[in-house]
């Protein structure tokens, strides 16, 4: 059965930065054609079904003692060389570039921000789940709240949720769900995949980074608020204070991919120093 997908409401919202470059960007997040798109659109129908409620609560049990792994921040960052993200329409090539890449877009554009540049390289190490036996479709991707009824901007909303248990659970189907209006992002349970354990494991072994690190992790996947404007039924003052630095990592998040790959051995050095001053030695993962 073909299926019938319009645009990726995300288009309309990203940030602005100019005519040609608007121009440039319509090649981004294309949820509606290319060479990919039947293994994106698998992996998102895969999501949408089995992540739940009580799926993300066991996760959280699951991986909450992090005890999977004792290793440092740069061999999670070389692990990622054999990870394809089978969720993202715009690139087939390893995870670890992707970091480089991000890291040092960030870095030419706020090269005071030494912490940011770090955030840059960190931001999908929790993409390793997916090399100890977990599903793609509860890793990669982009995130929604459980525990209510999913918003408009979700990818793929209207053809991918019908065989989802909690939306006919009166308790989980409303626009509020389970939750109280303004109850604050940092008390909504997210879909399980990547922003969240790293987050999890970021706190759990005490990074040094800046409270806007940590939530710039936790978020960054989460396009229907921070890019498609949803959700915003659920945010307390401090994450409307919090989304412009979500929104500016995306720029780079997003607009770094291309094929042409960083020379990663010289930049290792530099990236190193910065993993001994925030998060340094072997981590409990």
């Amino acid at each position: 059965m073909k299926v019938v997908m319009g645009p990726d409401p995300s288009l309309v919202y990203r940030p602005d930065m100019g005519t040609e470059a608007d121009k440039d960007k319509s090649s981004f997040r294309n949820f509606i054609s290319g060479p990919l798109l039947d293994r994106v659109f698998a992996t998102y129908k895969l999501m949408h079904t089995h992540q739940t409620v009580d799926f993300v609560r066991n996760k959280h049990t699951q991986f909450g003692s992090f005890s999977c792994k004792k290793m440092t921040v740069m061999e999670a960052v070389d692990m990622l060389d054999s990870l394809v993200d089978e969720s993202d329409p715009d690139v087939d090539f390893p995870n670890s570039f992707h970091a480089f890449q991000t890291a040092e877009g960030i870095r030419k554009a706020h090269p005071d921000k030494d912490w940011f540049h770090l955030v840059g390289l960190l931001h999908d190490l929790g993409k390793v789940l997916a090399l100890w036996g977990e599903p793609q479709w509860a890793v990669v991707g982009d995130t929604f709240p459980v525990g209510c009824r999913p918003q408009a901007s979700v990818v793929f909303c209207d053809s991918t949720f019908q065989e989802n248990p909690d939306l006919r659970d009166p308790r989980y189907s409303s626009e509020l769900g389970m939750y109280q209006p303004h109850c604050g992002l940092e008390n909504v349970l997210m879909s399980w995949g990547h922003d969240e354990y790293l987050y999890q494991m970021m706190r759990f072994n005490k990074f040094s980074l800046p409270a806007e690190a940590f939530y710039v992790i936790r978020f960054h996947s989460f396009y229907p608020w921070h890019t498609g404007g949803d959700y915003r039924q659920l945010c307390s003052q401090r994450d409307l204070d919090m989304l412009p630095w979500v929104q500016e990592f995306n720029k780079f998040d997003l607009y770094t991919k291309c094929p042409d790959l960083p020379e990663v051995g010289k930049l290792r050095p530099y990236y190193q120093g910065l993993i001994d001053k925030y998060c340094p030695g072997i981590l409990s993962w």
